[in-house]
């Protein structure tokens, strides 16, 4: 039609309608899909397993302590959940293709995969100028190699599926600056980008991966390394004024590997109370 001197003619548009809501999966079920856990014997690792088993899911319990592991896992099967414990050092390439076969072997398959398990030792991951480089080189191997095997494992069998999903934990040290822990902090980045490259270059095939990066997580190992007034003063640094839980943590990795994050891919995402983004708080010294 003509809109008059000077308009441009106006086309309608179809807007198509939005797909409705799917009703046929709860929000955030994981009901009858195999989870690989890494590093879940304590902590945030066995925080997640056991969240990630009441959302329905089959964990296979996995850490390189394998009795811890198989105690997390039996303490499942108590609860009426299907879980199994498995050794896996994920620093060695022939533990993981091997605890992938097993789980294969219980489950016929790996739908999601958390990779949870980390290492460093504060003794000798100085600065850049101090820090050992046999550390150097543990740490890559467990932080991130360790990720590498894990998606090369992985990756096949969730192709073969139709898709799939992977979480990779990060760390608040992978984007901020700090005097120490640099192997830490560099490993950290460095599997936040072997996500990025894992969305990017599987996405096509149904496989989605995103990265978790807790702040100041109080697990127990947490709680018996830092005194009393320290943990309270990081909480008072913090802007909801509370130290992170394990649980928090777990319900972020449970919500990424869910339908419900559908159509969440590549992304970071911070639990850490807004530690990261906020200014150092007035009156928290």
């Amino acid at each position: 039609m003509h809109t008059g001197a000077g308009l441009a003619t106006v086309h309608p548009v179809t807007v198509p309608p939005a797909p409705p809501p799917s009703e046929a999966v709860p929000v955030g079920r994981l009901d009858g899909r195999v989870a690989v856990v890494t590093g879940a014997a304590h902590g945030i690792g066995a925080a997640t397993a056991s969240h990630l088993a009441a959302l329905g899911a089959l964990v296979a319990v996995t850490d390189k302590d394998g009795n811890a592991a198989r105690a997390v896992a039996d303490s499942l099967v108590a609860g009426g959940y299907d879980s199994v414990g498995l050794t896996c050092d994920v620093s060695q390439p022939d533990d993981v293709a091997s605890m992938v076969a097993a789980v294969v072997g219980r489950y016929g398959t790996v739908d999601l995969l958390d990779h949870n398990a980390a290492w460093t030792d504060f003794r000798s991951d100085l600065d850049a100028e101090g820090v050992d480089l046999d550390t150097w080189d543990a740490v890559f191997r467990t932080n991130t190699t360790g990720g590498l095997c894990l998606v090369r494992s992985v990756v096949p069998l969730m192709r073969a599926r139709g898709g799939g999903a992977i979480v990779l934990i990060s760390s608040g040290s992978a984007s901020i600056g700090e005097h120490g822990r640099v192997a830490y902090g560099v490993s950290k980045a460095a599997i936040e980008q072997l996500g990025r490259h894992v969305a990017t270059r599987y996405g096509r095939d149904g496989i989605r991966c995103n990265m978790v990066a807790p702040g100041f997580i109080l697990t127990r190992s947490a709680a018996r390394g830092v005194p009393e007034a320290g943990r309270a003063r990081l909480a008072r640094q913090n802007p909801l004024g509370r130290l992170g839980t394990p649980e928090d943590v777990a319900r972020v990795v449970g919500f990424l590997l869910s339908d419900s994050a559908g159509f969440v891919n590549g992304q970071v995402l911070r639990v850490d109370g807004g530690l990261t983004v906020a200014p150092r708080l007035a009156g928290s010294d």
